[in-house]
Order: structure tokens, then sequence, then C-alpha cells
């Protein structure tokens, strides 16, 4: 016969931390997992976003209204002239 010298005070203790702990993760995944639908592959990768390329924030900037049509216009040209380079 097994002899327990009274060790069941330290299961009654330990056992609701357990259940507690054990609630705790599985509401943390819960959230985790509907705050961040992306990263279980369903969309875009949680790495940097792509840069821009200086044509897109050109045009982001005049969609958006930050600058008005010359000013567009004078920026694309330059653009073009900078990327077909000396020559």
């Amino acid at each position: 016969m097994m002899y327990w010298d009274g060790g069941g005070w330290a299961w009654m203790a330990f056992m609701p931390l357990l259940w507690i702990a054990l609630i705790a993760l599985a509401v943390w995944a819960v959230i985790r997992l509907v705050q961040h639908p992306a990263s279980r592959g369903e969309g875009t990768s949680r790495g940097p976003a792509p840069k821009e390329t200086p044509e897109e924030i050109l045009d982001r900037r005049y969609a958006s209204g930050e600058i008005d049509t010359d000013t567009y216009t004078e920026a694309r040209k330059q653009l073009a002239v900078y990327q077909r380079g000396p020559g």
C-alpha cells in the first residue's frame, strides 16, 4: 500500500493554477489567430512591405491630391529622363 503523507494539498493548490494557465493559453491562441489571419498564409507574409517604385509614389501622391497636375507631369518627365540614363 502507498503512503502519501498528506501531499494532496499540493495537488489541490496546483490544479486550479494549471486550469487557469490552460484557459489563458487557449484565449491567447484564439486572439492571435483572429488578429493576424494573414500570418497563416492567407495573404501577405509578415515581412516588410514591398517598396514602391518612384512612379507608384508619384501616382499615389497625385491621386491623393498632394501634388497638382503640372507638378505630376513634370515629375513624370524627369523620372523618364533619369531612368533612361546618360546618353
